[in-house]
């Protein structure tokens, strides 16, 4: 049986394959499209997974979508009833509702000649979430909570998820939003795009949480451990906020009013210099998502009494507030998947159509797949038995879903003599331990590598084969990256890539973070040994790499360590304010049009010569 799972007509729009309960692809469309958050029909990713499991459209036995228009509607009615929004909001709304609905005929448009007999399933968009975190996790039983902006009239939704069921107690319905929140804080201090509210999260520990009092009267919360929005400082619920979500880069309109500027600041204006009432405003912001994120989680285990808990949805990609779960809450195990927002949706609701077929999947298991190229006693992948408390389920235990790194051969063949040209060697290692030996002693002396091995990492994170490497001891290491590749803010944290067996080591947490959704604090007397990826605050945003999930990323880490003495890398994503690249010539593309020292695309060495290196030396 096979399940294709989308997310479709709202930011980060992806596809998956799921065949007999197994995953078996799933990609986001930006990374096809190189426009990043593309919203719209993932048309390419879609192709992708039908290729990767070797079908067309017509093999497809069911559609499923992470919206359901059908769901909530006697509240949208009351609530127009009661508020009389703007009719603008009102049609916007509805044409956004027709078109999660259209998407059989958009399939058959957008995949003409292919016969498209499946069934189509539409998911509640909590309920997909919801699902892309418990129905892949290794537990049997675990508290389900989706805290987002909204989906389907609602914001935050959770319940228990048993066995191979989630039932859905509770919701936070349309206009109270914790991500309406942070997104009108993100545009109040001047970041305008869509996702950018990670920037928030990382001018936050610059600032002083002296704006709590506002904050509090902002974010109003409840006895029983909900939340709600003080209206009079947002635009969404009554006025006609722009949209724009189809076949484009995501666009949405000023979300707060003069009200919320009252309350803290005038809004900073383009190309205004970040004052530290912007980082205050920012620490401020973040102290009160977590208060309200904590008072319900608190709130939650009281009711349930359960110790794991499985998080989704968009705000659950705030990984500063996710590393202090264990302290603020009494729950001690978490599953957050690796993409909590809303491309993870595409995923959840194939699962949870999987689940209410009855299906099972034949065995339950982890694939780790690698192109043959290099890679000596790992050359066919490893396929791992997995056995849980959840049963017969498949657990997502690593990210690596894309497209792999074939045809590099080919590729290099033709561009050698351009390589060439740009004053670069071009050296092809079929040994995978030279190859990572070379790579671990160019980032010992400091070089700046471009990674790009096997199958790309669903998600937003590079997690060791879409990767910038760098050399965490080196202080001037971010300033580097910045000034010859990633060019953003100087305030933003690099984070770092360990060792699994290493992390208490280094970090007040032995907690396994394989998907970089954690923000921990190092050890004290760990921080000076790794200024590159160590925060203002002491804290780094860790990715654990296990030997099982990741081999050659693991082994190029263990020859670091052997060379200095620290289990870890520096790891940023491999672009240049783009999407993550996806194929082995946006790689070398990104490679010669910036000034990286090294590429190592699959089994090849691209170095550019020492004096090119001069200027920063």
């Amino acid at each position: 049986m096979h399940i294709l799972g989308i997310n479709a007509y709202h930011g980060d729009s992806a596809a998956c394959l799921v065949r007999d309960g197994t995953l078996i692809a799933a990609a986001e469309e930006e990374r096809f499209r190189r426009i990043k958050h593309w919203a719209g029909l993932p048309a390419e990713a879609i192709a992708y997974c039908l290729s990767e499991a070797g079908i067309n459209l017509g093999d497809v036995d069911h559609v499923a979508i992470n919206r359901n228009p059908r769901v909530n509607n006697i509240r949208r009615l009351l609530f127009v009833l009661a508020k009389r929004p703007h009719p603008g909001l009102v049609l916007q709304r509805v044409r956004n509702i027709r078109k999660a609905a259209s998407v059989e005929s958009s399939l058959r448009a957008a995949l003409p000649g292919q016969p498209l007999g499946a069934q189509i399933h539409h998911v509640e968009h909590h309920l997909a979430h919801l699902a892309s975190a418990f129905l892949v996790a290794p537990f049997a039983e675990a508290v389900c909570l989706s805290v987002d902006g909204f989906g389907d009239f609602a914001s935050a939704a959770w319940g228990l998820g048993r066995g191979n069921a989630i039932r859905i107690d509770g919701r936070v319905y349309f206009p109270h939003s914790l991500g309406i929140f942070y997104s009108a804080i993100t545009q109040l201090i001047g970041f305008p795009h869509f996702g950018d509210e990670y920037k928030v999260m990382g001018l936050a520990p610059y600032g002083e949480p002296k704006f709590m009092d506002a904050m509090r009267q902002i974010v109003l919360l409840q006895r029983d451990g909900a939340f709600r929005l003080n209206l009079k400082c947002f635009r969404h619920h009554v006025e006609n906020v722009t949209y724009r979500w189809n076949n484009c880069s995501p666009e949405v309109g000023t979300l707060y009013t003069p009200e919320l500027e009252r309350w803290l600041a005038p809004a900073r204006k383009p190309g205004e210099p970040l004052e530290q009432k912007h980082k205050d405003i920012a620490r401020s912001a973040q102290a009160m998502y977590e208060e309200a994120l904590f008072a319900l989680l608190n709130a939650l285990h009281a009711s349930y009494r359960c110790p794991a808990l499985a998080l989704s949805g968009g705000c659950a990609m705030n990984s500063v507030a996710n590393g202090k779960v264990y302290l603020r809450s009494p729950f001690k195990q978490m599953y957050l998947p690796a993409a909590a927002g809303d491309a993870g949706g595409a995923i959840g609701a194939a699962f949870v159509v999987h689940q209410e077929l009855g299906g099972r999947p034949k065995e339950a298991r982890t694939e780790i797949r690698n192109p043959p190229a290099h890679r000596g006693e790992i050359r066919k992948g490893r396929t791992l038995p997995r056995s849980s408390p959840a049963g017969e389920r498949f657990i997502m235990d690593h990210a690596y879903w894309g497209p792999d790194a074939a045809s590099c051969q080919e590729l290099l063949g033709s561009k050698a003599s351009e390589i060439r040209a740009k004053n670069c060697s071009l050296t092809e290692i079929s040994d995978s331990v030279e190859l990572c030996q070379m790579t671990a002693k160019a980032v010992s002396e400091g070089k700046v590598v471009g990674w790009f091995q096997g199958r790309m990492e669903w998600g937003p994170r590079a997690l060791g084969n879409r990767s910038i490497l760098g050399d965490p001891r080196r202080a001037d290491m971010k300033d580097i990256l910045n000034a010859r590749i990633k060019r953003r803010e100087s305030f933003r944290p690099f984070a770092p890539s360990i060792l699994r067996e290493h992390v208490a080591e280094w970090f007040e947490t032995d907690d396994d973070v394989p998907f970089m959704m954690q923000v921990f604090q190092f050890r004290a007397e760990k921080r000076s040994q790794v200024p590159a990826v160590c925060h203002v605050d002491g804290s780094g945003r860790l990715q654990t790499v296990h030997r099982a999930t990741n081999p050659l990323y693991h082994q190029l880490i263990t020859h670091f360590h052997q060379l200095t003495g620290i289990p870890m890398v520096l790891n940023t994503s491999f672009n240049e304010n783009e999407p993550v690249v996806c194929r082995p010539e946006e790689a070398l593309d990104c490679f010669l049009r910036t000034k990286m020292d090294v590429l190592v695309l699959s089994s090849f060495f691209v170095e550019r010569k020492s004096q090119e290196r001069g200027e920063r030396r």
